[in-house]
């Protein structure tokens, strides 16, 4: 019994470790993990030896006293304590998180009975939002010695009215030679798992402006999202596209006269339904305050003299918000894995449209207008995607057209004033060899252009374009356009010709959020 006793003494001393020895394990998780699975092992294999240890001492006796062999046993018993007690303090420091980045209640993918689940939320983007900054520069030639934007605004049917204010940063208006058009400064991140958060600020020579400043619902029961803040307006497809993301250098002519070259950017909320369906189908609504100077213009409480000396003054009063109401549909079938097609209705009804029209600029206006007006719009998409690398063979067609009614009061007159207009464009992106890639539109304002005041009709001739665009994308982060344009531009009931020549140079620093279709 000697040589088995001894033994079973020895691998029970050996594995019932004293508590400073685990006091030294180190901080790495993997480390502490180990070292628990060891430790447990070898207090099972010392248990073991313990148990054997007993059964000596409740055999016949041996060389060793009865005495002798129950303080072993005393002893080893309190060795195997002091070892458990020391291995729960080692999981408690497995389990333990070093100090490092917070992760605040909630940022953690949440389930709710009619909600659904929120979707992967990270502390990281919460507490670090993902930054991006986009400059934009542009080298700009044409041969009326840099009237070509000027000649847009003169537009027949289209000019007249007050400026807007508030966007010193206009997308199309390029001096000749080089312009830091804006640097496009966006901010993005998961506020918690119900809300994410953008910021978008446009910066120029002229200073900074928010472009976009919106939060979004994570997930609402049924398919809704609900998005709230200064937004651009998801009526029409072009209208949601920031510059950088532009097939062309410009704006088209149809969002440009009957919508401004922000197009709809609004304060306001918008809702959106997705329901489940084996096809694609979005419906929106928004509720805006209406500041649109094409669609909702306010100019504010206002007093101008009256058409004659002693005629009562022409006064303005500014209405409350929310003064813009849309509403839109967007359908598309599934045609496959390498096609795509999305077809869009939209419409704009605002309840307060304000102009003051001052043609010789001497004071005293020639009319001063006061109404409604509404916009309606047809938009489709075809997408191809080629099985070439890096967009080789990738076609996009696109064509929108809108249609724009302003019913005005004349102020100080009985008269009542109608104005129709429209625009269209329709364009091609063809990507000719890899990362390179082939752009022509062809854009219209005014196949309908008319004016109606006191029964008598007034009819402007209709402004075209034609554009041809190569762009170069080196990288996902980096772009190079060289475009060229011809316009047919009436002014004054003449043709105003002329061609531009741009070229464009945009460079995307930081992580930037993906585009939508």
């Amino acid at each position: 019994m000697k040589t088995p006793l001894a033994g079973a003494i020895a691998i029970a001393l050996a594995f019932a470790l004293p508590a400073p020895a685990l006091a030294q394990a180190g901080p790495d998780p993997r480390t502490l993990e180990e070292k628990v699975r060891a430790l447990e092992a070898r207090l099972a294999e010392s248990e073991t030896a313990l148990e054997a240890l007993k059964a000596a001492v409740a055999g016949p006796p041996s060389s060793h006293s009865n005495d002798d062999q129950k303080t072993r046993v005393d002893a080893l018993e309190k060795e195997q304590a002091a070892a458990r007690a020391a291995l729960a303090e080692l999981r408690a420091a497995s389990a333990r998180k070093e100090p490092g980045p917070v992760e605040p209640t909630g940022l953690v993918p949440k389930s709710f009975p009619l909600f659904g689940t929120s979707g992967q939320v990270s502390s990281g983007t919460s507490f670090n939002p993902s930054i991006s900054v986009i400059p934009d520069v542009v080298f700009s030639r044409d041969d009326v010695k840099g009237a070509a934007g000027e000649s847009l605004e003169e537009a027949d049917g289209f000019h007249g009215a007050h400026a807007e204010e508030g966007h010193d940063h206009a997308h199309g208006g390029l001096s000749q030679g080089f312009n830091l058009r804006e640097t496009e400064l966006a901010f993005s991140a998961s506020v918690d798992a119900y809300f994410d958060v953008q910021a978008l600020f446009a910066v120029s020579e002229e200073g900074i402006e928010a472009e976009e400043v919106t939060f979004q619902t994570r997930r609402l029961p049924w398919g809704l999202q609900l998005k709230g803040g200064k937004f651009l307006s998801g009526i029409g497809y072009a209208n949601a596209h920031h510059p950088h993301q532009w097939d062309f250098v410009d704006q088209n002519l149809a969002y440009e006269l009957l919508l401004g070259g922000h197009g709809l950017n609004e304060k306001g909320v918008q809702l959106t339904w997705v329901p489940k369906l084996p096809f694609y189908l979005k419906l929106g609504t928004e509720l805006l305050q209406g500041e649109n100077e094409k669609l909702a213009s306010q100019l504010g409480d206002l007093e101008l003299p009256g058409l004659v000396g002693d005629d009562a003054p022409r006064v303005l009063t500014a209405k409350s918000g929310p003064r813009l109401f849309t509403g839109f549909v967007k359908f598309g079938p599934d045609l496959g894995y390498s096609s795509a097609l999305q077809l869009g209705l939209s419409f704009a009804s605002s309840r307060s449209h304000q102009e003051v029209h001052d043609e010789d600029a001497d004071g005293l206006p020639e009319e001063v207008l006061d109404g409604t007006a509404t916009l309606w719009g047809l938009d489709v998409v075809w997408k191809y995607d080629s099985p070439r690398p890096l967009g080789a063979g990738d076609l996009v067609l696109q064509a929108e057209y809108l249609a724009r009614k302003r019913d005005l009061d004349v102020l100080g007159t009985q008269d009542a004033a109608v104005f129709r207009q429209d625009g269209a464009y329709l364009q091609a992106v063809y990507g000719v060899l890899p990362r390179l890639q082939l752009g022509a539109r062809w854009d219209v304002a005014g196949l309908t252009n008319e004016r109606v005041r006191g029964g008598v009709k007034t009819g402007f001739d209709s402004s075209s374009r034609f554009t041809a665009a190569l762009t170069f994308n080196p990288t996902e982060f980096s772009r190079v356009r060289a475009q060229y344009e011809h316009a047919s531009i009436r002014v004054d009931g003449e043709k105003e010709r002329w061609g531009r020549f741009l070229l464009q140079i945009q460079l995307s620093l930081g992580a930037h959020g993906a585009h939508t279709f």
